[in-house]
């Protein structure tokens, strides 16, 4: 019953994913901007179970990786989205009014964007990785928190109706 839920969910996505891709990172906001496909995941993995997050963080930290505007080496981000989506499951989980606040999954989704950029950025200067001056970087993080701050109350309601389809699918057959 979990494979048909996950094989569900990976149309959502596949399709998230090419709109981040083809769409959204083609627009240049002050900043740093969004992103939406991280906002998906995150929101996903809030409003899921522990296992259910650990595997939407490995399926959407491999799609970041192959993403042309990664830089980091292959996995690394696959490592990183493990562990906050895991992570965020595993918080919003045991308490149920947690799970139906909107306040809270946001408060979630602002946190665990902002900690997995920060993650990437120390992981990514043990690695290697070309990271920038100190002021982009601050920039960026701050910038990032502020878009996920706006938009994410915006899309909640459409990922979370997203959300219920898929994992009420076994009802409905």
């Amino acid at each position: 019953m979990l494979a048909r839920r996950i094989l569900f969910s990976v149309p959502i996505f596949l399709v998230t994913y090419v709109l981040q891709e083809s769409l959204f990172n083609q627009v240049r906001l002050p900043g740093g901007g969004f992103s939406i496909f991280l906002i998906l995941t995150l929101v996903w993995a809030a409003l899921s179970t522990p296992e259910v997050g650990a595997v939407t963080g490995f399926g959407a930290g491999f799609l970041m990786d192959i993403s042309q505007n990664s830089d980091g080496p292959m996995g690394h981000w696959t490592l990183i989205m493990v562990a906050t989506c895991y992570g965020i499951a595993f918080l919003a989980y045991g308490d149920d009014r947690s799970r139906a606040n909107p306040l809270t999954t946001v408060i979630l989704v602002v946190s665990g964007v902002f900690i997995s950029e920060v993650i990437f950025l120390l992981s990514g200067a043990l690695l290697g990785v070309n990271l920038g001056s100190f002021g982009q970087i601050l920039t960026t993080l701050i910038g990032m928190s502020i878009w996920t701050l706006i938009v994410t109350p915006l899309v909640l309601p459409v990922f979370t109706k997203i959300h219920a389809i898929a994992f009420d699918l076994s009802s409905q057959i």
